[in-house]
């Protein structure tokens, strides 16, 4: 079957970022009023910068530091961007390049031309920022700077506020800026979502284009491959949001694999059950898909057992949607299904409420429901300030605990895993033990494990699916057989 795509990468429209500016700008002129401050003073951020490997020249593919692209879109290196928060303009400063840049790199482009790409007031050169803020302050005093610094809770890493020769002659506030900017980036305008939207399409058209691929004799990396290519070659992304993880077989049960020390590259079996979880990202934004499904395009009844319990969590949780919903309820809704059904196909006995307080559910899920997604895989503003995270097991590992809202795009990935490090504790444990039919769960040593996600867009009343793949059982046999995608239901 030859591959194609219906798809073409869409135009990005700049004034996305520059809306994203003006959100900003609102909610900090905001922020201010309400605690009696004057409004003046700058945003000041500093973008990426190319990185070589270690001591060498060669130079990793640049991609923009997430803030400052979602404030500013700006796809080259070595940029800052400021904001003044008393006339609302906006101000690029761009590196002044040497001549010799016009060799080996391309043209060296003026100053007018990043203002009219970028839809800034004004643009100068970074030499030029002292100067240039300096001019711009009407207040008395050191002109203030308000710069990004604050913890990111899903890396536990801090954002790097901007630095410049000559910032000792500014005042300097480190902690207004990283709250306020964060909070803007958890819902999303009608331009971003069309930009995640297209990055799931890409990447669904991508997961399927695999789905028919897949053969027992092939290699993880072979499939990592197909969805690169694909969405590369009919999308336009250069990037993917994540490192792949293509696992089959036993390598399921690790959540994060994928990564350098077990790089996709196990031989693929007959009977094997792959776990493919891989997203594209286009003009920074991304998609997180995962897609579960046999090697050789027949579920076995153990499989279809497993397979069907993540299914049911996963609509479970998408009916539930909607704004003002607990995510920690959703977490514990989906926790709850997989239960019931692990009980009704006879792998566990006993009273699913009681598992629940022993907190089985994260021996079989003991990564949370999902995250907030955007220019980041995890998007920032899981936490916000105040609650502190919830430390019983599976809850633990929750991005967010926030009631969701309008705008928000978060992903649904619920799974099921069979993981030694956790069963054979809980299998021996006084207080789990009663709750296992040992025999049953020994059939599935070995097995791995499901899961299942999609990336989910919270409406004003309900929630939309963005995510476009084969999800029952006969779907996913039907279409690895061979027959279009989207099923053709009159047939």
């Amino acid at each position: 079957m030859a591959t194609s795509s219906s798809l073409t990468p869409p135009p990005v429209p700049i004034e996305l970022h520059l809306r994203n500016r003006e959100k900003l700008l609102n909610s900090i002129r905001h922020h201010l009023s309400q605690s009696s401050r004057p409004l003046h003073g700058f945003v000041l951020l500093q973008g990426g910068e190319e990185q070589n490997r270690y001591d060498t020249d060669h130079v990793d593919v640049f991609r923009q530091e997430s803030y400052f692209a979602y404030l500013f879109g700006v796809r080259e290196p070595g940029f800052y961007g400021a904001i003044d928060i008393a006339t609302g303009k906006s101000i690029l400063f761009s590196p002044r390049l040497p001549a010799e840049y016009a060799v080996w790199l391309g043209e060296i482009k003026p100053l007018s031309y990043f203002k009219e790409r970028y839809m800034v007031s004004v643009a100068y050169y970074t030499d030029e920022i002292t100067k240039v803020l300096q001019d711009e302050w009407q207040a008395s005093g050191k002109p203030l700077l308000f710069l990004l610094h604050g913890l990111n809770t899903d890396s536990d890493k801090f954002s790097k506020p901007a630095e410049f020769q000559e910032i000792d002659n500014f005042d300097t506030d480190l902690t207004t800026l990283h709250p306020i900017l964060t909070e803007c980036r958890v819902t999303k305008s009608d331009l971003e979502i069309a930009v995640i939207q297209f990055a799931n399409d890409i990447s669904s058209e991508a997961h399927v284009e695999v789905m028919r691929k897949v053969r027992a004799g092939m290699y993880e990396y072979q499939l990592e491959s197909i969805f690169v290519h694909h969405t590369y070659m009919y999308g336009g992304c250069r990037h993917c949001s994540y490192t792949c993880i293509c696992a089959t077989g036993g390598n399921s049960a690790v959540l994060h694999y994928g990564h350098a020390a077990a790089p996709n590259d196990r031989t693929l079996e007959d009977g094997d059950l792959a776990l493919l979880d891989m997203g594209a990202e286009y003009n920074f934004y991304g998609s997180d898909i995962t897609c579960s499904y046999p090697v050789n395009g027949k579920f076995t009844s153990d499989q279809s057992l497993i397979y069907n319990a993540v299914l049911d969590a996963h609509n479970a949780v998408i009916s539930a949607l909607k704004p003002g919903v607990s995510w920690v309820d959703m977490h514990k809704l989906a926790e709850k299904v997989i239960l019931d059904s692990l009980k009704r196909e006879g792998v566990l006995d006993g009273n699913v409420g009681d598992m629940m307080v022993e907190q089985l559910g994260a021996v079989f899920m003991p990564h949370g429901l999902g995250h907030l997604l955007g220019i980041d895989t995890h998007d920032p503003g899981g936490y916000l300030k105040g609650p502190e995270r919830i430390k019983e097991p599976g809850l633990k590992s929750l991005r967010t605990t926030r009631q969701v809202q309008e705008g928000m795009v978060i992903t649904v990935e619920p799974g099921c895993y069979f993981i030694d490090a956790l069963l054979v504790p809980a299998m021996g444990s006084p207080n789990t033990t009663k709750f296992f039919n040992h025999e049953a769960v020994g059939r599935f040593k070995g097995f791995g494990g499901v899961r299942i996600e999609s990336d989910v867009l919270i409406t004003a009343n309900s929630c939309k699916n963005m995510t476009k793949v084969p999800r029952e059982i006969g779907e996913i046999e039907a279409v690895m057989a061979g027959a279009p995608w989207p099923l053709d239901k009159a047939s």
